[in-house]
């Protein structure tokens, strides 16, 4: 898939950065395995508060707070993720001993 392909590609230019260590790659992977299906959930539940709010049901219109709380819930799982993913690159890139200036 494209995706892998662009991946190896732009691992074969930094080489020396992120290579040889498969458990920070497979980590990041992870994680972005993980934003993608909160992403997704998000997506679902958008659509679900906007279908609810535009029936104008009283019944619907409750549900939409027990589903934007979702959502706002969702949004800080993904800052997280990404804070994570941010830390565990920063301290795998810097044990490696491949940490440059500039």
């Amino acid at each position: 898939n494209n995706a892998n392909k662009k991946l190896k590609h732009h691992r074969n230019q930094d080489s020396d950065d992120f290579d040889g260590n498969p458990e920070a790659w497979a980590s990041l992977d992870k994680n972005f395995k993980q934003v993608q299906s909160v992403l997704d959930r998000n997506r679902m539940l958008i659509q679900q508060v906007n279908d609810n709010h535009q029936s104008k049901n009283p019944d619907n219109m409750v549900k939409n707070v027990a589903l934007i709380q979702e959502l706002n819930g969702n949004i800080s799982k993904v800052v997280s993720l990404y804070s994570d993913m941010s830390s565990n690159f920063s301290t795998s890139f810097h044990n490696n001993g491949h940490h440059k200036e500039g």
